[in-house]
């Protein structure tokens, strides 16, 4: 094809194929972690991340670049999950920024946003790395200057074209900027989701017939069909139409056994189900074809309140919304974002002058957090990101004038970040605890009759001291960290390696410890994960006391999915 142009209903086009593309090859992705962890989740927050904004794009009423360009950069800024995908979000936030206030995309157009688009995203990196998603986004954004400087007619074919190819060749380079990368045999897998996202994107722009699972037209006003008119929704493609939801005022014994009957009942009249319980309340969330049949049930269990209905055949254009809702919700390992964001308690009636959110992930800590007084939290941590929205809708929640936000995971705090950049009514302040073990210690030093700044600081300085320490399984072959591990095996992960590897969780958790220990060593927590059982732990924790009986030790259940064991060492 001959063309130096791009309008409105391409662009969204093109901006669905790529992200039908990155969506397609989301677990290949996920694979490229660097280390063997089976919660790699990279391909997964940009998913996400990118269908968040495909959901705006397909809502649009009516499609220009401009009203295109604030649909992909709020869909995707608000729900940007993990690190690589807040750096997507930045990278489509700066992009927009140029075509917005354009008529069509020229060449010299498609250039210039590719330098905002880079010059944005590094902007919101605290200490951007080379090697990453933003070094292959930069190589495109200089190639594509370089076109354009050298031949000012080059037709949009050749200059996409040859911006893919350089990019390509930057995340070939990426384990050589990178040493981890190379030792782990791999390239960027943020980079690599880039460059998925361009070639969804430039077959496209060629007419290309490609299937990436979801017709990437049907149901979207913002993307004509090849012939030019706009597809129609079709509603019978939704499995079930009315998102529902409610709070149970219990007036019975609900217990735990209690929950998982109603969660049955549930699961067998509809999907993307949420039931939280706390305090005499338990919030409910479900998406079925009767939401009376929901309502029934929940009335034997007490009166309701806060009940809402919506008909999603009504609100959402059926095909990209299935698959991102899929995506949210079609798995343990990823789980909805409103599954992810559960008010674990109704903000209080007065304001009052702190607050603090918690993300995590696992009963027992969760239990935990709430006993040291946090108001809110978000279930989360590796392969269930919560995404910029989520922490949102929690900064909602908590009726305080300064809220802090412990994310407890390192890929967790650019979310938290931009969430604090987007909120202007309320103060908040992001401790950036890479652990849970660090969220905790957080929360204890915590002094009420300090500023908020002054408990930044001291939380800061607390958190730094604080080793921590994950168990779990290797789900591949590889060699890092001068260890060769092969998949199946044991390893204790610490703060920034991996400490041990063999074949049985207690001489690893030993090990593991052992390198986490040292002279100023007093206290050693152990929290065990789902699938560990009580006398499984007390053996360790014997074992640890033993070994270190000038340390305290103590024993938590965390009930942690896929990590066996969290142990910190302060």
């Amino acid at each position: 094809m001959s063309t130096h142009t791009i309008d409105a209903a391409l662009c969204a086009r093109m901006f669905l194929a790529g992200a039908k593309n990155l969506e397609a090859k989301k677990e290949w992705i996920n694979e490229l972690n660097v280390f063997p962890v089976p919660d790699g989740d990279t391909g997964t927050n940009m998913t996400l991340t990118i269908m968040s904004a495909a959901r705006e794009v397909n809502a649009l009423e009516e499609l220009t670049l401009d009203t295109l360009a604030k649909a992909v950069s709020s869909g995707s800024l608000r729900g940007a999950r993990g690190n690589s995908g807040v750096i997507l979000s930045q990278l489509l936030r700066g992009f927009t920024k140029v075509i917005r206030s354009e008529q069509e995309i020229t060449t010299a157009v498609l250039a210039a946003s590719f330098q905002k688009a880079v010059e944005t995203a590094y902007k919101a990196v605290m200490k951007p790395k080379e090697g990453t998603i933003l070094t292959v986004a930069k190589g495109a954004a200089d190639r594509a200057a370089e076109l354009l400087e050298e031949n000012p007619d080059i037709e949009m074919e050749e200059l996409i074209s040859e911006i893919i190819t350089r990019a390509e060749e930057v995340l070939a380079r990426t384990p050589e900027m990178l040493p981890v990368l190379k030792e782990a045999g791999v390239v960027d897998s943020g980079g690599q989701g880039l460059v998925q996202v361009f070639k969804g994107a430039f077959d496209a722009f060629l007419g290309k017939e490609t299937d990436y699972g979801v017709d990437i037209q049907a149901g979207s006003k913002a993307a004509p069909s090849a012939a030019g008119t706009q597809a129609e929704p079709v509603e019978s493609d939704i499995k079930f139409g009315y998102c529902t939801e409610f709070i149970i005022l219990l007036e019975k014994e609900y217990t735990h056994e209690t929950e998982l009957d109603f969660k049955a009942y549930l699961e067998s009249i509809g999907d993307s189900i949420v039931v939280v319980s706390d305090d005499g309340i338990v919030k409910v969330h479900v998406h079925t074809n009767d939401p009376g049949l929901a309502i029934q049930r929940a009335l034997t269990y007490g009166s309701l309140t806060s009940m809402k209905i919506d008909n999603m055949r009504e609100e959402h254009h059926e095909k990209v919304i299935r698959e991102a809702e899929r995506q949210a919700a079609g798995s343990a390992s990823e789980r909805s974002a409103e599954e992810k964001t559960a008010a674990e308690k109704l903000p209080p009636a007065e304001l009052k002058e702190t607050g603090f959110i918690s993300v995590s992930i696992g009963e027992g800590i969760a239990d935990i957090f709430r006993d040291l007084g946090v108001d809110y939290l978000i279930e989360g941590g590796q392969t269930m990101n919560p995404s910029t929205e989520d922490m949102l809708n929690a900064i909602e929640q908590v009726n305080a004038k300064n809220i802090f936000i412990l994310p407890n995971n390192k890929n967790i705090i650019l979310a938290a970040n931009q969430a604090r950049d987007l909120t202007e009514d309320k103060n908040i302040i992001v401790v950036p605890t890479k652990t849970v073990p660090q969220g905790i210690t957080a929360v204890i030093n915590y002094v009420p009759e300090k500023s908020p700044e002054e408990n930044a600081a001291v939380m800061e300085e607390e958190i730094a001291r604080v080793k921590t320490g994950q168990l779990t399984y290797a789900v591949r072959d590889t060699h890092i960290d001068d260890k060769t591990i092969q998949a199946g095996d044991i390893m204790g992960v610490g703060d920034h390696s991996i400490l041990a590897v063999g074949k049985d969780i207690l001489p690893v958790a030993e090990e593991t410890v052992a390198l986490m220990v040292d002279e100023e060593t007093e206290l050693i927590s152990i929290y065990y994960g789902e699938d560990i059982k009580e006398d499984e732990a007390s053996e360790l924790r014997d074992k640890i006391e033993a070994k270190y009986p000038e340390c305290d030790v103590e024993l938590n259940y965390g009930g942690q999915p896929i990590y066996y064991y969290i142990i910190s060492a302060e």
